[in-house]
């Protein structure tokens, strides 16, 4: 009975304090088995085949489960546990199995053929169209036209996957809550400022120990391959951080995501060789922008030409720095944030620290909705007394300007144990219009701050404020949706290069004065910040712009390239892989030792699979529609008004490149992304 099990109540919000892990299977089976039903009842010989029919009942239905699953799913990422894990495996394997299942029902499949084939079908509206086109195009990547033995083949796979990447996830939490080091004497934290020294007391205080804990969670590491003059601890941290999950490292073999690499690929590569595609990389493009494996590979390629020249430039000066001023004759992979902090300071007069006092984190809030009110109209204030999983979790109502309500937002922001790294956003309720039910569009937020300490709010760095507008692109690309067809709506559907747009774009925010002066303002004297300080932040903006992009490069195109070679005599060749592409795009090379894919989440266990270039993708059209804003003034509401309409508004009713186009009157320039890093 519902009324037993939250997870099964229809209502607006979940009712995060009363799910317990034996909910979620007993809900799983249960709407699962009224889905099955649904779709029957869809194709009886006597129901219509029109799109209210066809289209609105799966709808329907999906967001009957996703209602269900979203708080699960999130409470596995945010609130882990043992019990939850024991059912959340098993209830992902059964959700992935009905998605396939689904997907190779060829009588449904039919019914929509049926309706793109009806002679009125042209004279649907757009949106309904899409909807139409995106579930013909899931059906074939999910094997409706297989046969037997491929079409159980395929199922099995892709059941098989859902269990691996959950498992590599896990073990990526795990390795990084297995080590830590306790640290009693201060001395050995030399050169890590009070806000980070504060962070890792605050660590030490949760475990019940004296003096410090340094742990694998982001603010420590940061804390430590940036600031600690102990090179011995910065050795140890980036050794601990860099082989998690691996063959090597303080836990070598204990987490080892090395077989799971091995099987997902060979998994994915099958998957892909069964729907016809050559290779797992020529399959994620299927719902992208870039139209084939040479086209990414030549933005990839370009881009490299372009920023090794200016990395390599970059890494010699710093290890001459090093060299001359710090007396590190061989420079380390964790001795580069060290150093490059040091001459950033030397060259911009610039330290972290010196800004996070001007970035206390509730005034930013503030200032970033501030900064959407003045672009969109819309304001969020914060609703009391709504269920939440963590007391720091906050909800906001948010507003059009007529001040009604039309979605809501959870936004959870500290680091803390069972939580997982990194910052995101995700659908926790989709918009969705049936008849006189109108469900709104709610968003979880999450990142992992350093939280506030010894009365003292948070304070960001900047980079922390840049990944706060990040995410919060994310989650108004959700919220401000005008489609309510919830698998075209929001970033449902979106094609996944273009779907960083909105999230890159708000960063741009983060380095205009005009916006800053919304909420950059020193937490103890209110004083804003000083031109000065912003002067040198503007310079040092593209400082090791190079550095940073052959990065990512290198990131983009091992995933590609892992995925676009495969051949499965060989296996995955992760190492060797990894290592020719550091020959064509890196300059400073890691140890032998240091195993980097083993946590590499985005790509084995997220949705970014031959896929990771999409960063930068979708960083050229970001770029470039922020040029739109800047022809105008920057803070703009006509302009954020058109933006809205043409790209945060319309989901994936329409191709993406159409939706810029629509904005910017042009076709997206290269030259915007450059220019962005400072390279031209």
């Amino acid at each position: 009975m519902s009324h037993d099990n939250p997870l099964l109540a229809d209502d607006t919000l979940p009712a995060f304090s009363q799910i317990r892990p034996g909910h979620v299977l007993p809900a799983v089976e249960s709407i699962l088995a009224d889905y099955r039903a649904g779709i029957d009842a869809l194709l009886a010989p006597a129901s219509p085949r029109d799109f209210a029919t066809v289209m609105l009942t799966q709808e329907r239905l999906e967001q009957r489960l996703a209602r269900a699953w979203a708080p699960v799913s999130h409470l596995h990422s945010v609130a882990d546990s043992e019990a939850l894990r024991e059912v959340y495996a098993p209830a992902e394997e059964k959700l992935t199995d009905h998605a396939i299942e689904l997907g190779q029902n060829r009588e449904l499949y039919a019914a929509v053929q049926a309706l793109a084939d009806a002679a009125d079908f042209p004279s649907l509206p757009r949106p309904e169209r899409a909807l139409v086109e995106h579930a013909l195009r899931d059906f074939r990547l999910s094997g409706v036209a297989l046969e037997e033995p491929a079409r159980s083949r395929f199922r099995e796979i892709g059941v098989e996957l859902s269990r691996l990447s959950t498992e590599f996830s896990n073990a990526v939490l795990d390795a990084s809550e297995a080590w830590h080091e306790h640290v009693t004497d201060e001395r050995d934290l030399a050169g890590i400022p009070d806000s980070g020294r504060a962070v890792l007391r605050q660590y030490a205080e949760d475990q019940q120990l004296d003096g410090y804990l340094v742990t694998l969670k982001q603010p420590s590491v940061q804390a430590v391959l940036t600031y600690a003059d102990n090179r011995g601890l910065r050795e140890r941290v980036y050794w601990a951080y860099q082989t998690r999950a691996s063959d090597q490292g303080p836990n070598a073999g204990k987490f080892d995501n090395s077989a799971r690499i091995e099987q997902i690929m060979a998994l994915r590569h099958e998957a892909a060789g069964l729907l016809g595609f050559a290779n797992a990389a020529e399959e994620s493009l299927a719902t992208k922008m870039a139209g084939s494996p040479t086209e990414v590979l030549e933005f990839l390629h370009d881009l490299a030409a372009r920023a090794k020249p200016v990395a390599q430039q970059e890494l010699a000066a710093l290890r001459a720095f090093a060299r001359e001023e710090l007396q590190l004759d061989n420079l380390e992979p964790w001795d580069v944030g060290y150093a490059s902090e040091k001459l950033r300071q030397r060259e911009y007069a610039l330290d972290e620290e010196q800004l996070k006092p001007y970035f206390p984190l509730p005034a930013v809030i503030d200032g970033l909705f501030g900064l959407t009110e003045k672009l969109y109209g819309i304001t969020l204030a914060v609703r009391d007394g709504v269920d939440v999983w963590h007391p720091d979790v906050r909800y906001y109502d948010v507003r059009d300007a007529d001040g009604q309500v039309f979605a809501g937002a959870y936004v959870d922001l500290y680091a803390r144990n069972g939580k997982r790294g990194g910052a995101w956003m995700d659908v926790c309720r989709a918009r969705f219009d049936d008849g006189d039910r109108k469900q709104l569009p709610v968003a979880f937020l999450t990142c992992n701050f350093a939280p506030p300490t010894e009365g003292k709010p948070a304070l960001l760095t900047h980079d922390d404020v840049l990944t706060l507008f990040h995410e919060f692109g994310h989650g108004l690309h959700h919220l401000l949706t005008g489609i309510a067809l919830p698998s075209i709506g929001g970033i449902d559907g979106v094609e996944w290069d273009a779907v960083e747009l909105p999230s890159q774009f708000m960063e741009n925010f983060g380095w205009n004065r005009e916006a800053l002066d919304l909420f950059a303002r020193h937490y103890e004297t209110g004083e804003r910040l000083p031109d000065a300080l912003f002067e040198r932040m503007l310079a040092a903006r593209h400082f090791h712009a190079g550095l940073f992009l052959v990065r990512q490069l290198e990131f983009a195109l091992f995933d590609f390239l892992l995925h676009l070679e495969y051949e499965p005599t060989q296996g995955a060749r992760t190492l060797a892989v990894l290592e020719q592409v550091r020959k064509q795009v890196a300059v400073l090379h890691p140890p032998a030792w240091q195993r980097f894919p083993h946590g590499f989440s985005h790509i084995f266990a997220g949705g970014y699979a031959a896929g990771y270039y999409s960063y930068l993708w979708a960083e050229l059209l970001s770029a470039d529609a922020f040029g739109e804003f800047e022809e105008h003034g920057v803070i703009d509401r006509a302009t954020g008004e058109r933006f809205r309409a043409e790209f945060l508004s319309v989901g994936a009713s329409r191709p993406a490149l159409e939706s810029f186009i629509a904005f910017r009157g042009r076709k997206p320039e290269p030259e915007a992304l450059l220019r962005s890093h400072g390279l031209l």
